[in-house]
């Protein structure tokens, strides 16, 4: 049966919401790095506006988070861009590790942004990555 008559693929659903979620971060560090008034929600809300140093931080960050939409949507078999299986297998599973250290970190936060609503988000994303990891309909 095709993805027509049986609807998506639970990864590929999985990987369809992990990429808007990435998305939404790419838009919000965009903001960040072009000087909007959002810091208390990011970098540990020290910061009404970022200085430079955090708003470089913000832009390298939209990288990152740009290719992690890339990556899981590539896995899952939705590829945008052509990027090597073995590279969307393994940054898959990074990106499975390093959302729940993202998550404890915004956890520790003195930023309550960054507690109740990035912490919470990045578990949810690695929840996400996780799905897409196990069950990519790519070849490996």
């Amino acid at each position: 049966m095709t993805t027509l008559t049986t609807g998506l693929q639970p990864s590929r659903t999985a990987a369809i919401a992990a990429a808007i979620g990435f998305i939404a971060i790419v838009a919000f560090q965009a903001a960040l790095a072009l000087g909007a008034p959002l810091g208390r929600a990011a970098w540990r809300g020290a910061h009404v506006q970022l200085p430079i140093k955090l708003r470089i931080a913000s832009a390298f960050a939209v990288a990152f988070w740009g290719l992690a939409s890339l990556i899981v949507m590539g896995r899952a078999g939705l590829q945008v861009v052509p990027l090597p299986s073995a590279f969307l297998r393994w940054g898959t599973w990074i990106l499975v590790g390093l959302l729940p250290l993202g998550a404890l970190m915004n956890f520790a936060s003195r930023s309550p942004w960054e507690r109740f609503l990035w912490g919470p988000v990045a578990l949810i994303l690695s929840a996400l990555c996780l799905m897409v990891a196990r069950g990519a309909t790519r070849a490996s």
